[in-house]
């Protein structure tokens, strides 16, 4: 066996040269990398470190800790702060339940009632004051805040509902109140409907208009002519409110008979129909009013019987007599004679026929026999009587008075026209019309000097054409 070469085992120097010098560069290295080649040195690094975190960990606790114990605290604080405001409000609602308690008290007066209001009002505002000065002096001390703020909405509805409660009752007595005010003014508008019934009644039993005694035709007024024509409107209805019963009682149609005297007019109510037959009596009682004595006479009247004193004369006669002593003392007069002649063109035989069953009426008054024992003659010569004073009294004057009527299909004009039903344009089934438009005169208007009386008309939505 060969020996072994030294050279072979052991390292040559120029090899240990190399290793301590990369040894040196790895020490290098780990130095400026931190790292301490010694195991000691090591180790109490990695203590110094974990202690250093250890007190990190400790120092977050604590102030994790003392910032929970200040929000806990400045939410108690707003807490009991909201507790607070809620008692001051559940006092002001007392307060406001303590003085609606008191008014309603006042009327009707109840002592008892006031007395307790009072104290109730003088225990809230302590309490207020109290509750003020624990706000000023942030003095939340209350055990429990939660059901402090309970029991304040509890106590703030309670308080609401008695002021709910008193308002109602307030509320009810006035009512009551209303009701015996209604029933009293019921009472009186009764009365007073009974009143001017019996007035009407013996106006129209006696044919006297009281305002027009002692007058002289020198002291002649148009506000004169308007009392009389307002009574002689008012007798025209009241003959046919009559008319129209008797028609019902015969099962008349009304629509019929209404269609029949004004054709195409679109009525705003059922009962705007009755304008239609008081129309036809207003045609047939004042045609001709214009002529002296309605042409009864003839054309060749004496001047002396035109003469505006005889006319007057007639008025003041006929005006202070009852019609039925009026036509049974003279059953041929002027008067008379308008009151037949106008009764036979007015209701016509089929009429009468179908109402009483009979002639007997018309045959009467043909002859000159008035009958006046029967109520429809008598509200007929009533009205005759009327519109004969009115005529008398229209050729008083100096110049007469002049009668005209408004033709169909004319804009309305509050001037010389008055509407008998302002609604009977505003139908909600028809398209409105830019302006009303006359379907018919229902009575005459009248002109004296400068005095207009206007004409009562109906308004209806007609397309007819403009004709004035």
């Amino acid at each position: 066996m060969e020996a072994v070469k030294p050279s072979a085992v052991t390292p040559s120097k120029s090899k240990w040269v190399w290793v301590r010098a990369l040894s040196k560069v790895l020490h290098l290295e780990a130095a400026a990398a931190g790292i301490v080649p010694d195991d000691g040195a090591v180790d109490h690094k990695v203590k110094l470190k974990e202690t250093e975190e250890w007190n990190d960990f400790q120092t977050t606790k604590r102030l994790s800790q003392k910032f929970d114990r200040l929000h806990d605290e400045e939410l108690e604080r707003r807490v009991a702060v909201e507790a607070l405001i809620a008692k001051i409000f559940a006092t002001v609602s007392a307060i406001k339940a303590g003085y609606a308690q008191l008014q309603h008290s006042q009327s009707p007066y109840d002592a008892e009632g006031i007395q307790a209001a009072d104290q109730l009002i003088i225990y809230d505002f302590k309490k207020l004051s109290e509750l003020k000065q624990c706000f000023l002096k942030k003095q939340y001390d209350d055990p429990s805040p939660e059901h402090a703020m309970l029991l304040a909405d509890i106590q703030e509805q309670k308080s609401l509902s008695k002021r709910f409660e008193i308002m109602g009752r307030k509320l009810e007595s006035q009512l009551r109140f209303q009701e015996s005010e209604i029933i009293f003014l019921q009472e009186k508008l009764d009365e007073s409907d009974k009143q001017n019934r019996l007035l009407e009644k013996r106006l129209n039993q006696s044919g006297q208009l009281l305002v027009l005694d002692n007058l002289h035709r020198s002291s002649l007024s148009p506000s004169h002519f308007i009392t009389v024509h307002r009574q002689a409107v008012k007798s025209i209805r009241s003959f046919v409110r009559q008319m129209i019963d008797e028609m019902r009682s015969a099962d008349w149609d009304i629509d019929t008979a209404a269609s029949s005297i004004e054709q195409g007019v679109v009525y705003g109510k059922a009962y705007d129909k009755c304008f239609a037959f008081e129309s036809f009596i207003c045609r047939e009682m004042f045609n001709p009013f214009h002529h002296p004595y309605f042409s009864l006479l003839g054309n060749s009247v004496a001047e002396g019987k035109k003469h505006p004193q005889v006319f007057f004369e007639r008025f003041m006669e006929l005006k202070s007599m009852k019609v039925k002593e009026y036509l049974a003392m003279k059953p041929k007069s002027t008067f008379a004679k308008f009151c037949r002649t106008k009764y036979l063109q007015a209701v016509h035989p089929k009429m009468e026929s179908s109402f009483f069953g009979n002639l007997s009426i018309k045959e009467m008054v043909s002859s000159y026999q008035f009958p006046t024992d029967t109520s429809f003659f008598i509200l007929f010569a009533e009205m005759a009587k009327q519109i004969w004073l009115l005529h008398c009294l229209a050729f008083a004057f100096e110049p007469e008075a002049s009668i005209f009527q408004i033709p169909k299909g004319c804009r309305f004009s509050k001037v010389y026209m008055e509407s008998v039903a302002e609604e009977a344009f505003h139908l909600s089934n028809i398209a409105p019309q830019p302006e009303p438009r006359v379907a018919f005169t229902v009575v005459p208007g009248f002109r004296i000097g400068k005095t207009v009386i206007q004409c009562q008309v109906y308004l209806s939505p007609i397309g007819n054409k403009v004709t004035c």
